[in-house]
This record gives C-alpha cells, structure tokens and sequence, in this order.
C-alpha cells in the first residue's frame, strides 16, 4: 500500500461526512437555462440557434469553434430567449444561449448505436467529439482530444481517477456507489480505444466499499483491476495519481500520453460510456452542495443551464447565511459573490461555509521551517517561488521551477506564517503562460 502515493501531501479535514450517505437527487431546472459559449479549454462554441427557435432537449444549440473545442446542448424543451453575455461563476461575462424552459421536457431523437465491439477507433472518438464530453473534474479539456495521442499504440494505462481526494466533495462517491456498471462500461469504451492498455479504477483506501463494489463488477474483466490508493491530498492530481498507480514522472511540459497513461475523472467516464453506447451527448452532471452553512448537503444530478439559486433550494436553503461561498472544494476551488450564475460542465460542487478563515489570517514572515517543502508534491521550495514572485522575479521564478507548481494548496495550509504562498505563486505562473502564448 506505502508504494501506491507520492511525495508531499496533506491530510486536510474532510467534511465528506456532511452529504456522502445521501442518495443522488435528481433536479428539475424551474427558470430559464443558460448555456455559456466557452464551458472548456480552447475556442468558444458557435451557436447555432436563433432568438425565437424551438430547441428540444438533447438538440446542438452550438457547434464546436475548432479542433480544441466542444459542441453545446439544450437540456430542456422550450424558446431561445436571447444569445447574450450572461455572468459566469469566475465572475466574467461570457457570451450564452438563453433558454426559456417550457416544462415539457420534450426530447429528440437520438442516432441509433452499433454494438461496441463494431465500432471503430475513430467512431468512438466522433461519437465523443460529437456529444460535447470534457474534463469534468474542473479541467475543461476537450475529451475527445486527449483521448487522440499521436501514437495511441503506445498508450499502456488507462486510468479512472477515482480518488476525490478534495475535501467535502462527494459526488464521485456516490456514483460509484449508485452506478458502477455505468463507470466499469465506460473504461471498458476507453480500453476499445487502447487495444494494449490496462484499465485502473484508483481510489482511496478511504473508500473501502467503493473498492469492493467495484473489484465484484470487475472481477471476471483481466483488462481492468481496482488499486486502493493511500488517502492523501492531492492524490487526485493528474501527475500525482500515474506516479502512484504506475511509478512514472510527469513534468509540466509532458502530457500524461508521454508516460503511456490516459486519465479521465469519473463523471467524465461515464458520460463517454452514454455517448457510444446510448448515443446521447453530455447534459447532465452531478453538483455536491454542501458546507455548514447548507440545510440539507447532498448530490444532484443537474441539468447543465440550471441556476445556482435552485440548487440551493433544493437543498433546503441557507440554514444560516454563508460568510464564504466556492465554487468546488476548498482546497483549488475559487470564492464567488453571486449565486445568479448557470451550472457548467465543469461545475463540480458549490460549497457554503458560516466561517472564512483565510480572510481572518494576518501573514507574517516566513520561519525558514520548512513545512511548505515537505508538504510540496512537486517538490518545490514554496516559500522562495513566492518570494520570487512578490518581488517579480521572473527569471528567477522559472529557474527555481515555479512552472512546475500544480496550485494544490498544499503550502499555504500547512504554512504556519499564513503566507498566501499558493496564491502569489499561481499569480506569476499565469503571468509566464500568457507570455508564452504570445
């Protein structure tokens, strides 16, 4: 078991108690739906729709804008409103289809399928591509590209990233829980793509009867085992959990295809397994709202468009006001300061807390103790990048590998100085990226 972790992490209180023994609620959206034109990494979606159309649920609303991109759409039955700026929960203002939902919920009708094993390589891909599928644990990234390696032949580890090793999120839990067939058929999609890979469901020891559910399910498939890895956060990190599951080292200019390994989060999984197998594309995801400020923390199932507000009703409301509201886990979540806001595909939970100790700490100076570079998974000495970076030390940040950060956290939670370490580090390494883009 020691073996199956990395170097660094922490262990920060989990609140997962708070809404995990909770079945998966559905919702039903009861205003109007509003679908943001960039939901992913790389060019916006194009609509394709018009003030005034009637749009069915599961119509394409937007096409993909290119290759690094992904097509949009309706959740619901009823009228374009307007094709306007609508505010996102990162606070801009992003051009969006507005949808008046009509309540009926009327559906189209969606292609027929092939058997999976009839299905090419490049069938599955557009089926991917087609559906809109992306990186649904926070990423973004179109699905259908990360799963085009230039040599696909030598991809040799598929990895389910099951871990959910952030605090208070739960909604991974309960999908294996409630629907591991729908997570087991969905790497069994991905495997048709890798003739010579192995599929790994890897999640943490924290979770024991996720691991003998899904170890049952997989029992009699020799492509696919379960691996039990060490609790620990961030053990969810994409190079984190291929050096856990496999021993192998990824950098900041490697893909996870350089090591032989595929890796996609479990909601992500199990929309491509809906995709090729029931030709349906991705309008639904499962949201965690939770926090002590909640009445009722739990899971629902969502459909994407749907406002924050009726998320909130429907866990009960507020049962006392949130002094701190984020979107995501506390750890590499972000604050937001309007609820009026559509769910994503991306949108993975909405935390609501009564108390905001980070805006309560005062930093002082650092003690040279050392706890930010053993808590570090990068290994990185967080305390100089930061010093690097406040003073706008840019050379020196590079050569110090300050681009090699993975924003975890990790530093700024153990640093007993309250320095906001992560925090200027992430602000110099947007800085770098966005000169390198030019």
């Amino acid at each position: 078991m020691a073996r199956l972790t990395f170097h660094g992490g922490i262990h920060p209180y989990d609140g997962k108690e708070l809404s995990k023994d909770k079945p998966i609620k559905a919702v039903l959206p009861k205003g109007d739906l509003v679908y943001p034109l960039s939901q992913h990494i790389g060019a916006p979606a194009k609509p394709i729709v018009e003030k005034g159309d009637h749009v069915l649920t599961g119509q394409k609303i937007a096409e993909a804008g290119g290759f690094v991109s992904a097509p949009i759409y309706a959740t619901v039955s009823g009228t374009v409103k307007s094709i306007e700026p609508r505010r996102v929960v990162t606070g801009d203002n992003v051009m969006s289809i507005v949808v008046e939902n009509d309540g009926l919920y009327e559906e189209v009708e969606y292609p027929a399928v092939k058997p999976l094993e009839e299905m090419t390589r490049e069938e599955i891909i557009e089926r991917i591509k087609e559906a809109g599928i992306v990186g649904m644990g926070g990423a973004g990234f179109p699905t259908h590209v990360k799963l085009s390696p230039k040599e696909p032949e030598k991809i040799d580890c598929v990895i389910v990233n099951c871990a959910e090793c952030e605090p208070y999120l739960t909604s991974d839990y309960r999908r294996m829980i409630e629907e591991p067939e729908k997570l087991v058929g969905g790497l069994q999609v991905l495997l048709q793509l890798f003739p010579n890979a192995r599929g790994i469901l890897a999640v943490e020891d924290n979770k024991p009867d996720c691991v003998a559910v899904l170890k049952k399910l997989t029992k009699d498939d020799v492509r696919i085992s379960v691996k039990a890895l060490r609790t620990k956060y961030p053990q969810g990190a994409e190079r984190q959990i291929i050096y856990a599951v496999t021993g192998r080292a990824i950098n900041s200019s490697m893909l996870p295809a350089d090591a032989g390994c595929v890796v996609n989060n479990v909601d992500t999984v199990v929309a491509i397994r809906q995709a090729v197998c029931e030709g349906k594309p991705l309008m639904h995801r499962i949201v965690t709202v939770t926090g002590d400020a909640v009445a009722d923390p739990r899971n629902f199932i969502v459909r994407i468009g749907t406002n924050y507000h009726e998320l909130i009703e429907e866990a009960g409301g507020f049962k006392k006001e949130p002094v701190k509201i984020v979107s995501g886990g506390p750890m590499m979540g972000f604050g937001i300061f309007d609820l009026d806001v559509p769910t994503t595909k991306t949108a993975s939970a909405l935390l609501c807390l009564t108390e905001d100790d980070v805006s309560r700490m005062e930093p002082g100076p650092c003690i040279n103790c050392g706890r930010c570079v053993e808590s570090c998974p990068s290994r990185l000495v967080p305390s100089m990048l930061a010093d690097d970076a406040e003073h706008y030390e840019e050379d020196a940040f590079v050569a110090h590998e300050g681009m090699e950060c993975v924003e975890c956290g990790c530093c700024s939670y153990v640093c007993p100085a309250r320095r906001p370490l992560t925090q200027s580090i992430k602000s110099m390494r947007k800085m770098q990226l966005a000169k390198r883009k030019k």
